[in-house]
């Protein structure tokens, strides 16, 4: 017989779950915390030395919250969201008391952090230190060290927080890749932010072998194994969302290189717009991926971005009338409703094999992540002339140098010319922070490597950031892509026929055409980059 629940428990649930809804209808973060019941605090308090303990750094910076006191059994924590359930159950399990919920405003919970902790990946690189050996001495010891050294050393609790810090400060700051390099005498770590990379505070040379062995050991890697490169996975929750890491290893003649990718998917644009195409460009590819069949292209150096794209146009493909498939060397993030496959040539599943397979899937629109080989675009053309759409990847300057690219690799021009629907090159450049933008004189060594025609354009005034908290003084946040976009049309097409060279092609693109070069200038003259960015991005595509 099951006993009654008191009545006093059920009003505080009802209570519980109508605080709930009044915070759900709040559109302000305190208007939420108090339509729960949440304190706010507005401004940093100082925080008891007992609670802080009670969560260790890396957690506390993970989950972003900050223990306050304890008050008759409870955990009194400010938290960046008081609304992530997740990060109250496992606040709360580690110090195994209930939490009670504080908000904070945003600007005041970094420095309630910084009080409470003041513990940065450097600061602790720091404190590991020790003693200062000599270069011979590291050298010798590093050569010395046995696998169950480094297992015992990686284990460590100090210097698992070491590395978990090491990750959470790179999500923290929008970082694509973390590079951990041995030199002879040090070990540099560099963040890539923004398409740059951007050196930290290195950790002492003696916990090299630790470091890379704590990595290996996250990514399920061969500890053992530090003479051959090796591939792994990280998986790991931060705020609330999933993140992944792809490690890469490779030895050197100082000890093991370390590449970390790091693939945040809350930050990856999934619509065209949002990756900087202009309102043109983006129906005319919306025309491009809505065709029944066909061959579309996206091209450009390693890092461009191409990927991204296409994972976009797929994102805006979606229908669940239509069967979607991808092969991807590796699959970088995982898309609803679409069927992902990762190339494994160790096990004999290469792009061309798994593109064979596929075709045996009834597929509609099929992604290919590069066309590298004379069999991949022979069964990638056959495939479009059969009535699929197929979406895939080139390495080369620009839009047009793709048909010869492909002619090189084998195919016929007459094929190249029935199937190609129309081809897209893009480049990346960084964007000014909105937060310091301003408007400055144009440098003279930026003035000598523009025309007349594009110095009136810009007035004689660039803009530039100055560097801020918010872009961590580097003057730039986040990146777009600079854009050419070349439709196929009837012309085109019988010139790509006859097997015509890229300068004779460029004259027969449509009227509207516009490189990636003026792409990027009437970018930076809407002040969204700089004349650098393009510039640099651009130089090698710039045919004038």
């Amino acid at each position: 017989m099951h006993e009654d629940v008191p009545s006093r428990d059920v009003s505080a649930r009802v209570a519980s779950v109508a605080s709930l809804l009044r915070a759900a209808a709040a559109t302000t973060p305190q208007e939420r915390c108090a339509a729960a019941g949440f304190t706010w605090l507005a401004k940093p308090t100082a925080s008891d030395a007992d609670a802080v303990r009670l969560i260790p750094s890396e957690v506390a910076v993970r989950l972003r919250i900050v223990p306050l006191s304890i008050t008759a059994g409870n955990l009194r924590a400010a938290m960046a969201d008081p609304f992530d359930l997740h990060a109250v159950d496992e606040a709360a399990t580690i110090a195994n008391m209930p939490i009670e919920r504080v908000g904070v405003a945003p600007e005041a919970f970094g420095e309630l952090m910084r009080q409470s902790y003041g513990v940065t990946a450097s600061r602790m690189a720091e404190s590991l230190a020790g003693n200062n050996e000599s270069r011979d001495e590291v050298e010798q010891n590093l050569d010395a060290i046995q696998t169950d050294d480094v297992h015992r050393m990686a284990e460590q609790p100090t210097l698992v927080n070491l590395v978990n810090l090491l990750i959470l400060e790179a999500i923290q700051k929008r970082t694509s890749d973390i590079h951990i390099e041995p030199f002879e005498g040090e070990l540099k770590v560099k963040y890539r932010i923004d398409g740059v990379l951007v050196a930290q505070q290195g950790p002492p040379k003696h916990l090299q072998p630790a470091i890379i062995g704590r990595i290996k050991i996250m990514a399920m890697m061969n500890i053992a194994e530090r003479y051959v490169p090796q591939d792994g996975h990280i998986t790991l929750r931060f705020e609330g969302r999933k993140v992944d890491l792809r490690v890469s290893t490779v030895p050197t003649i100082y000890g093991e290189s370390v590449v970390m990718r790091i693939l945040d998917k809350s930050s990856l644009p999934l619509d065209l717009k949002s990756l900087g195409m202009h309102e043109h460009q983006v129906l005319m590819m919306d025309k491009l991926i809505s065709k029944p069949h066909g061959l579309v292209l996206v091209t450009g150096p390693t890092g461009s971005g191409k990927t991204t794209t296409l994972y976009a146009a797929l994102s805006k493909l979606y229908d669940p009338r239509k069967k979607i498939l991808t092969i991807e060397d590796p699959v970088e993030y995982e898309l609803a409703g679409i069927n992902q496959i990762p190339v494994n040539p160790k096990r004999g599943l290469t792009f061309a094999s798994g593109l064979r397979s596929i075709l045996r899937q009834d597929p509609d629109v099929i992604l290919v992540g590069e066309i590298r080989d004379a069999e991949t675009v022979d069964i990638a053309i056959r495939s479009a002339l059969t009535g699929h759409l197929i979406l895939s990847t080139l390495h080369t300057n620009d839009a047009l140098s793709s048909v010869g690219r492909i002619v090189d690799m084998g195919a016929e021009p007459y094929l190249i010319a029935s199937v190609l629907e129309g081809v897209l090159a893009q480049r990346l450049g960084r964007k000014v922070c909105k937060a310091c933008a301003h408007k400055v004189p144009m440098p003279e060594t930026d003035y000598s490597r523009i025309s007349p025609a594009e110095f009136e354009r810009f007035g004689g005034m660039v803009t530039v950031g100055a560097g801020c908290e918010v872009c961590l003084g580097s003057g730039f946040r986040g990146r777009l892509g600079f854009f050419e976009l070349v439709r196929m049309n009837p012309i085109l097409r019988a010139a790509v026929a006859e097997n015509q060279s890229v300068m004779e092609l460029r004259r027969l693109v449509d009227e509207g055409f516009i490189s990636m070069r003026e792409d990027g200038m009437t970018k930076a003259i809407g002040g969204e980059t700089t004349m650098a960015e393009v510039l640099r991005a651009t130089q090698d595509v710039d045919g004038e």
